[in-house]
């Protein structure tokens, strides 16, 4: 009893751990308060910045260690005249994409909207006007939700000390060395400026359905960043008094509170992982390419059938897709992006139906090789992911005799012939069209019994 005793009180000391909360809402409000997130399983995001003028990644001023004064150049040349969020809007919207989210600030510290606690802003640039207020005008006119990501790093700022992944990081890596460089910083200072922001964006600009905040590194040795440098406590709770139905994800550094966010973040990772968040709440962040940033000659850019196992693979597994746009530094999306989003919104146009309010299939479902379900529990149909378009022209669905009422190809409703398998009756065989129908994976939708 004496060895088991501890182990106990460490199990209580950790549930209690886990239930730890900043607020009081409910699992049951919570879900209520994501469900149209939920059930919207697609957005888009879009890095967009001073970077973009540089056009070799979002983090060319750390890559290259460029000081302020090294960096101004591209304040100073920033003119997208070509900027029109209502064309963003709707490129968007034809792409399936049902919210977006917008860098207001990233790690260089340059501000989309106008600030009255900084000068480093848009309204200061040849653009001399608030391009974020654009932003949520245009999209809201497309009846998009509209989120906001904030960088908790700040690269330009003062009185935001140099750590570990700042430009200005020290070769050697002694304590010295960063005290001695931040000497004079200071990130109380910094905070109350990050709070204010904060409130500015959340008070400005009407309802605001998501804050993407980015991100925290805690470090042993101190050269990092987490919640006491950013007060995430007290920051989350005054997000949620300004916007009470906001949505907030996990990047506060706040994994001790049940409540310390409200999804997870998995970022560029294989589909092949995504997997084990089924049961979680979550999405994926992905680019079309290898940056987030406009990239000019960045050249690893996602097929259109790896885009499509993206967005399928997550809703088979329960989660989102936030797929990125980098705009160029004259405001418009590249011909690369727009190819990209045309082949998305040709083949939502036809299959969304297996995307919107779906998630994972109940377990009775298996799919054939290869394949991959995505289940609407609203409307109990199934969906079946052709990945594989089967040139015999028959589809066995293993287990599925007696399950189904109705089958159709998904793209033009029309019905596909069903029988139950003359080698195995618990089996259902369905007759599919002769000729694939054009789309990279076309889509079978099952209406169960």
């Amino acid at each position: 009893m004496k060895k088991i005793l501890p182990l106990l009180l460490l199990i209580i000391s950790y549930n209690a751990m886990a239930q730890k909360r900043i607020g009081n809402e409910t699992d049951a409000q919570k879900k209520k308060r994501m469900e149209w997130w939920t059930d919207a399983r697609f957005g888009m995001f879009i890095h967009w910045g001073l970077y973009s003028g540089a056009a070799r990644h979002e983090w060319v001023k750390h890559n290259e260690k460029i000081d302020n004064a090294g960096y101004q150049k591209y304040f100073d040349q920033f003119n997208p005249d070509l900027f029109d969020p209502h064309k963003w809007a709707r490129t968007a919207k034809a792409a399936g994409m049902k919210y977006a989210v917008l860098t207001s600030k990233h790690h260089e510290g340059f501000c989309l909207f106008d600030s009255k606690y900084t000068d480093y802003k848009a309204t200061n640039t040849k653009a001399h006007r608030d391009l974020i207020r654009e932003y949520v005008n245009a999209f809201r006119a497309e009846g998009l939700k509209v989120g906001f990501y904030y960088s908790l790093l700040d690269w330009h700022h003062p009185d935001y000390t140099i750590d570990e992944i700042h430009p200005q990081s020290p070769a050697d890596k002694s304590d010295a060395s960063y005290a001695k460089l931040n000497k004079g910083r200071d990130m109380a200072k910094y905070r109350q400026y990050m709070r204010n922001q904060i409130t500015e964006l959340l008070t400005k600009y009407g309802k605001i359905d998501i804050l993407w905040l980015d991100f925290s590194f805690p470090r042993k040795d101190g050269h990092g960043k987490g919640k006491d440098d950013w007060g995430s406590v007290e920051l989350l709770k005054l997000i949620r008094k300004l916007q009470p139905g906001i949505i907030v994800d996990n990047r506060l550094n706040l994994e001790e509170y049940k409540d310390g966010a409200d999804f997870e973040t998995p970022e560029q990772v294989s589909t092949a992982e995504l997997a084990k968040y089924r049961g979680k709440t979550w999405e994926t962040c992905q680019t079309f390419s290898g940056s987030w940033g406009y990239y000019r000659d960045e050249n690893t850019w996602k097929t259109h059938r790896q885009l499509l196992d993206l967005l399928i693979t997550s809703v088979s597994n329960g989660g989102n897709l936030i797929l990125n746009v980098g705009p160029t530094a004259r405001g418009e999306f590249d011909y690369r992006a727009n190819n990209a989003l045309d082949s998305l919104a040709t083949w939502m146009h036809a299959n969304s139906r297996s995307i919107y309010d779906c998630t994972f299939a109940p377990d009775k479902f298996k799919a054939p090789e290869g394949d991959k379900l995505t289940y609407n529990p609203k409307t109990g149909r199934l969906y079946v992911h052709l990945y594989y378009y089967p040139i015999s022209g028959t589809l066995t669905l293993p287990g599925y005799a007696g399950k189904v009422r109705y089958a159709a190809m998904l793209n033009d409703a029309s019905e596909l012939i069903s029988k139950p398998s003359d080698t195995n009756p618990q089996d259902l065989v369905l007759t599919l069209p002769a000729k694939k129908p054009g789309y990279e994976i076309p889509v079978i939708e099952l209406t169960l019994q």
